[in-house]
């Protein structure tokens, strides 16, 4: 029988029937990939943990960002930083006369092209390490009289690295642990990518026409077109994300049931004509409409309510509320802060003035006895609304007959938080829940973050509402206008928001920024004008106290933090002026200039910055939420915008968004569809695919589907 050789991962020979039929069956090792990886020298060694990468299979999927040309020595410029592939010639060490240093390692180094003088600080053992005759990938910098400065080095061979003119791969690194050692430890472990498992069905594989899960793995790191590796790799983590998002919505709708909200509209239709002072859009009607058809079914909703700043998605989650009150059901509303919670309990009393409903705020700072009795009322179903925060979920709080929660900027509660409210129902029943967020969020990554949830978008602004014109300013003059512009608008009669950055992650430290500023404008700026201060370590009566003034015109400008970035509404402010702009993202940012341009007057939004971030440019050219929600997704990546790993689910190492949309909407399907066929992913060919899922997301990304 003819020996058939092995073929290299990334190839384009073809094999013949004969070839294929002699060819030896090797299985894959999932051991080999389990294997410690073994790191030297101990800094590396530590740069790898600082990786993640503990294992042969950390390794092999710690994938290359780019692929960069390796220099020939003839066309280094001086001060130019680049990557060659040289062989040494000869190399000495030298000593250095300054106290303390370690003797310089001086190589002559050539290529094809030339010869240079390769110079290795703090490192004289490499003398004995690289012999004359060893071929070294070198990173670094180029210098005047043909020498190079070495900042990162690896020995490698014809396979790794042919020459001048190959791509090296580049990796993300760290302290310790360079690109080019990356380089070197990955084709050490070369050998392992046939040990990768393949966990997609073959049929699947062929009717995405996907490549097989090793040569993926190869092609990602060694040829000179990684793209097609990645994105079959992509596939594999899309897909688990998506099937794990799916099941967890089918474990609900199977195993939960909900109070059916389906008699007539009797309160929410007279709150809607007899006592809402604006008219509803064509948005926020359709966005009632979605939500009523979710309510009258025993299904327990899951629907993420999300829409443009200003767009009124507070009417629609109070309309779902009194959908639970005209049941003889009760309804909460969750915010992840105090001072969130309060705006929210302020607005709800604002949009109620003569409907009958009981309503009530708990927090943290609620009073031990107004505590008791609010508890009281709450389990004997007189209290029919409440508001607050996590302390919602607290064991000694009893709900009477919960029908709706509504929980704001759900991205910030964990998954065992939302599961909590879950328990809060009755007779066997769980609430309905309509998630709400004032960050607009792109469809990629809704279908991510958000994939296990319908999906109800406000785009359509209230009448009456302004487009706010926003600049973006950082000299002197501009701020002295800024100031001139306050004032301009003040004796006007309208009133302005001066916002201060973030320091650090902390509340102390912004509240005294926020302090700081409010004194010196006191002070320097505006001593004509009456400044109150708002900010997150004041307590509820001080915080009331501040917001009742500013909302009253008592107080022509308001100094604070971000706590006014959701929630605030005072028609009559104009002006918002953001300090140290740059700190803040660009949702937060958008989020504050919709704080004006909520009455019938032009408003301006003045972002002090540096005037070349890409952030702050996107605000002044674009106020569409859904735009800029994009952007933000492009500079920042999923991970950081929307924190999925509060959703139970990991940022992804391999997928790209947006740039992977359609890959995306491919794996959607995809999962639909196995899911559909095999709900608990237990046929044989799942097998190996359910493995992943459960290796890749950890035992709560799954649940068995009861039948």
């Amino acid at each position: 029988m003819p020996v058939v050789e092995p073929i290299a991962f990334g190839t384009t020979e073809r094999l013949t029937a004969a070839q294929l039929a002699a060819a030896p069956v090797r299985y894959p090792r999932p051991e080999a990939l389990a294997a410690p990886l073994e790191v030297r020298p101990p800094k590396a060694a530590k740069g790898a943990e600082a990786l993640g990468l503990r294992t042969v299979g950390d390794l092999l999927e710690h994938l290359p960002r780019d692929r960069r040309q390796a220099r020939t020595i003839a066309e280094l410029q001086p001060d130019e930083v680049a990557t060659v592939v040289v062989e040494v010639r000869s190399i000495t060490t030298r000593p250095v006369r300054r106290r303390g240093m370690k003797p310089l390692v001086n190589a002559v180094v050539a290529d094809g092209s030339g010869v240079m003088e390769a110079t290795f600080f703090n490192q004289p053992w490499l003398a004995n390490r690289y012999p004359a005759g060893t071929r070294l990938l070198l990173s670094g910098r180029h210098k005047a009289r043909n020498r190079f400065t070495v900042e990162s080095h690896a020995p490698t061979h014809e396979g790794l690295a042919g020459g001048a003119g190959d791509a090296v791969a580049v990796y993300p690194a760290t302290d310790g642990l360079s690109s080019t050692q990356l380089v070197e430890l990955v084709h050490r472990h070369r050998a392992a990518v046939a040990d990768v498992i393949e966990p997609l069905p073959a049929r699947l594989r062929a009717e995405e026409e996907l490549p097989d899960r090793p040569a993926a793995v190869a092609a990602a790191h060694f040829d000179d077109d990684t793209e097609p590796g990645r994105r079959r790799l992509a596939f594999d983590e899309l897909l688990q994300t998506q099937l794990a998002l799916l099941e967890r919505r089918a474990v609900k709708e199977a195993a939960a049931r909900a109070l059916p909200l389906e008699a007539e509209r009797s309160m929410t239709r007279r709150w809607i004509a007899e006592t809402l002072p604006f008219a509803l859009t064509d948005d926020q009607e359709s966005a009632m409409a979605e939500v009523d058809l979710a309510l009258a079914r025993t299904v327990p909703m899951q629907r993420l309510l999300m829409g443009e700043v200003g767009s009124g998605k507070t009417v629609v989650a109070l309309h779902a509320m009194l959908r639970a009150v005209e049941h003889g059901a009760q309804a909460a509303l969750m915010a992840p802060t105090e001072t969130l919670a309060e705006q929210h309990f302020a607005t709800l009393q604002r949009l109620l003035p003569n409907v009958m409903v009981s309503a009530a705020l708990l927090t943290g700072s609620t009073p031990a006895a107004r505590r008791r009795r609010l508890l009281e009322q709450l389990a004997s179903g007189e209290l029919q609304l409440l508001v607050g925060t996590h302390a919602l979920i607290e064991d000694p709080v009893v709900f009477d007959r919960l029908a709706v929660v509504v929980v704001d900027e759900q991205h910030r509660f964990g998954v065992r938080q939302r599961r909590a409210l879950d328990r809060k129902g009755v007779d066997g029943h769980v609430p309905h829940v309509l998630h709400m967020t004032a960050t607009p969020i792109p469809r990629t990554l809704a279908l991510t973050a958000y994939g296990d949830l319908d999906v109800t978008v406000l785009r359509q602004a209230p009448a009456g509402r302004r487009p706010v014109t926003t600049h973006v300013a950082n000299t002197a003059a501009e701020r002295e206008r800024a100031y001139a512009r306050i004032r301009e608008e003040v004796a006007a009669g309208r009133q302005a928001f001066v916002v201060c950055p973030l320091v650090e992650v902390s509340e102390a430290l912004e509240a005294r920024a926020a302090t700081e500023e409010h004194a010196r404008l006191q002070r320097d700026v505006f001593g004509e004008l009456r400044l109150v201060l708002l900010h997150g370590r004041m307590t509820p009566a001080e915080k009331q106290a501040a917001m009742e003034s500013f909302a009253a015109g008592e107080a022509h400008v308001l100094v604070s933090t971000t706590v006014i970035e959701v929630g605030i509404d005072v028609p009559n402010a104009s002006v918002m002026l953001v300090e140290g702009a740059e700190r803040f993202g660009i949702s937060q940012l958008h989020q504050l200039r919709g704080r004006v341009g909520r009455g019938p007057h032009a408003s301006v939004c003045l972002l002090f910055g540096a005037k070349e971030s890409a952030r702050l440019r996107a605000l002044a050219e674009h106020t569409d939420g859904f735009r800029l929600a994009e952007i933000d997704l492009e500079l920042r990546g999923e991970g950081e915008l929307v924190g999925t790993r509060q959703s139970g689910l990991a940022a992804f190492r391999f997928a790209r968004l947006p740039d992977d949309g359609d890959l995306l909407e491919r794996v959607r399907r995809r999962a639909r569809t196995l899911l559909e066929a095999d709900p608990g992913l237990s046929a044989p060919e799942h097998v190996l695919l359910a493995d992943a899922l459960a290796a890749a997301l950890g035992p709560e990304a799954r649940e068995p589907i009861p039948a």
